[in-house]
């Protein structure tokens, strides 16, 4: 059982950053794949990055894709997503999530752990 903590949202003006953060309990937690994924009010939710086990893998969606960075630090459980000129189309809810597999995997369906999210405003 893995449990996903979020932190790090906030209101910022387009153009500004942020960091997200998503601290992880378990030992197994290095194992795991992590995804970001962010969803508004009537949508689905949306696919940001994912990271593999080691760190040396990642992929990004074509959105954030020169934006946005994930990384992680499994001495520390957590995993990282740096925001970068936010925009306020980047508004929503952030969740991370982790996947058995160990991989990088952008399908929301692969993932069986889930944080409870973290909003993020950017405005105009």
């Amino acid at each position: 059982q893995v449990q996903l903590v979020e932190s790090g949202g906030g209101l910022v003006q387009a153009g500004e950053s942020l960091r997200l953060s998503c601290a992880a309990s378990g030992r197994t937690f290095s194992s795991y794949g992590v995804g970001w994924f962010r969803q508004t009010p009537g949508k689905e939710r949306e696919f940001v990055a994912t990271i593999n086990r080691s760190g040396g893998s990642t992929y990004y969606s074509n959105s954030v894709k020169g934006r946005f960075t994930i990384s992680r630090d499994n001495a520390k459980n957590t995993v990282y997503l740096q925001m970068s000129s936010l925009k306020p189309e980047d508004t929503a809810v952030y969740y991370c999530a982790a996947n058995l597999a160990g991989s990088v995997y952008y399908s929301p369906s692969g993932y069986v752990y889930w944080g409870q999210g973290t909003q993020v405003n950017v405005s105009s």
